[in-house]
């Protein structure tokens, strides 16, 4: 009896195993750990013929060409191998980096402490829809001004690659 109750709990849930209730001892710590079965049958049981049914459904994705994927990984770590070769002061990659930590985690604080001020995410809420709004006037309702955006953006990608 209990191998078909912990049988029709696995069918219920679709395949997943889940202790039947009768099974569980009380003040045993796995109580605490394992969902609460009854909240998983209080749906529509499926039946094994339906099991069986959904489980002809599953189809496999796959490339034609599955060496592609390999070949392009390879490539990448051999670009980024050669890029950290050609860096002369490798130490500064490593300050940089741990800035970049620490500025992210100081973020962090700064945006916790903000959300525990009563109304003030809201307020911001409110500051960043309006900001949208005005970016969206100015830059993307008209063909003009799309332009010039797409324009500072070139201009700006070509100062930070140096080609300016």
């Amino acid at each position: 009896m209990a191998a078909a109750t912990a049988s029709s709990v696995a069918v219920a849930l679709g395949g997943a195993r889940f202790p039947a209730p009768g099974f569980l001892v009380p003040g045993s710590p796995s109580l605490f750990l394992l969902p609460n079965p009854r909240r998983f049958l209080a749906g529509p049981v499926l039946h094994l013929s339906d099991v069986q049914r959904f489980s002809a459904l599953k189809l496999r994705a796959s490339s034609s060409e599955e060496t592609s994927g390999s070949i392009q990984t390879e490539e990448l770590v051999a670009d980024l191998k050669e890029k950290w070769d050609s860096i002369e002061n490798k130490s500064t990659v490593f300050v940089y980096g741990g800035g970049a930590i620490v500025a992210v985690w100081l973020s962090s604080i700064i945006i916790s402490a903000i959300n525990s001020v009563p109304l003030l995410p809201k307020l911001m809420e409110l500051i960043g829809l309006g900001y949208t709004g005005w970016f969206v006037y100015r830059y993307l309702l008209f063909k003009s001004s799309r332009k010039e955006l797409a324009e500072d953006i070139e201009s700006l990608k070509k100062k930070i690659a140096g080609t300016e």
